[in-house]
């Protein structure tokens, strides 16, 4: 391909016209912008048209953006439960797909993605944007030196501030949004403001929590720095609402997940409501500067028998340390979001496999998932079949995949 890549947004959010405007900044084409909700449509074109001189096209539909011939590539920002549909129906029509983590809602639908993809030989890029970050890629040398010595043990953290969730009375959706295609597949549900506005990710019909949302940062990192095993045989789950109980959400605000692969344990505590706790600063990832790793919220260690390393995602840069705390070695880290862009603008061009190649980088979602599920059927222990992808529990089993309502039905086969 020659030229600049026209992309079609999928998901005008807050999220999705940060996406475009990078994505454009990058040397995209940005030809349509598509959303449920027309003030998220318009709302969008302000944001991005200091850096674009053509209105892209507004529209509700995402097959007009997915069929047409002014498209090269979709990039589907929505929130979680309207991931997978998308990218499929994008991968069959010839189109390449940007997809935003996490994947998608379930371990069923996961997987067709995966097959999507392979099927009809599109580059899909995971919105997993550390595996693009310069640091994060020095850090994977210095693991790979051998440096730290044999790793059996490596812990991610996700223990960020959080509040009590409440839905609040029903409401009247707001004019010309269509509040049920929205909901999707899910079962139908009056409309709330305080789902619309982000709660969705309390509900395990819409998403897994911010577990899944931002933890999944560092359970791909930390997947990335083992060398990306595949998948685990056992994982196990403690968890509820402990901080938050009485409220609204679904997910907990308290939950400490560890998965069994061969060679290594790797442990994932989050949480939803310590006020000290932070993630890394924008003055921390744009200057030479390291995080205070103790109240540092989204930090990934790996504790090899030598020396152990502390990694921050999304910039940050890492450290390594010996008996005693001593620092021995330092790098600073930047926001990866535009080496990300850039590296799916350029694959494709090229066709060359992206830094979160959807084939790779699912994994990461898979274990997530794995984890909620242990949690929903009781916080408990659960061995799982890699080739298979089932577990030992028949309750287990079931939620592997949703309940689609008819029209939005996941293709199967893709």
């Amino acid at each position: 391909m020659n030229g600049r890549v026209n992309i079609g947004l999928v998901g005008c959010g807050g999220r999705g016209r940060y996406v475009a405007r990078g994505l454009v900044e990058a040397g995209a084409n940005l030809t349509y912008l598509c959303d449920l909700h027309p003030g998220e449509l318009e709302q969008t074109w302000d944001f991005l048209s200091d850096v674009m001189q053509k209105k892209p096209a507004l529209v509700k539909d995402m097959r007009t953006v997915i069929n047409s011939p002014d498209v090269d590539a979709v990039a589907v920002v929505t929130p979680t439960h309207w991931h997978a549909l998308p990218t499929i129906l994008a991968c069959r029509a010839g189109k390449d797909v940007y997809v935003e983590k996490p994947l998608c809602n379930n371990i069923w639908e996961c997987r067709k993605m995966v097959e999507a993809a392979a099927k009809y030989n599109r580059i899909v890029q995971v919105g997993t944007q550390n595996r693009s970050a310069p640091y994060i890629k020095e850090a994977l040398d210095y693991v790979r030196s051998g440096n730290l010595g044999k790793i059996s043990l490596v812990k991610v953290y996700n223990l960020k501030t959080g509040k009590p969730f409440h839905l609040g009375p029903a409401e009247a959706p707001p004019d010309g949004f269509e509040w049920d295609k929205w909901v999707g597949r899910a079962p139908k549900r009056p409309y709330h403001t305080s789902i619309f506005e982000g709660g969705w990710e309390n509900f395990w019909d819409f998403a897994g929590g911010d577990m899944t949302d931002d933890g999944t940062h560092q359970l791909d990192l930390a997947l990335m720095f083992m060398g990306d095993p595949g998948l685990p045989k056992s994982v196990r789950s403690l968890g509820g609402r402990f901080a938050h109980r009485g409220d609204d959400s679904e997910t907990p605000d308290l939950a400490i997940y560890n998965w069994e692969f061969d060679d290594f344990v790797l442990t994932f505590e989050h949480s939803n409501y310590p006020k000290y706790m932070r993630k890394t600063t924008g003055t921390i990832r744009r200057n030479a500067v390291l995080p205070y790793w103790t109240h540092n919220s989204t930090r990934i260690e790996l504790y090899g028998s030598e020396l152990m390393m502390t990694i921050g995602r999304m910039g940050g840069g890492w450290i390594v340390q010996e008996e005693g705390g001593g620092v021995v070695e330092k790098h600073f880290g930047r926001v990866p979001d535009a080496w990300h862009y850039e590296n799916f603008l350029d694959c494709v061009k090229t066709r060359k496999l992206p830094n979160a190649d959807i084939a790779m980088s699912n994994v990461s979602y898979v274990i997530m998932e794995m984890a909620n599920i242990a949690h929903r059927v009781g916080n408990t222990l659960l061995h799982f079949d890699p080739a298979s992808r089932r577990f030992d529990n028949a309750d287990a089993d079931a939620l592997l995949k949703s309940t689609y309502r008819p029209g939005y039905e996941i293709p199967d086969p893709v």
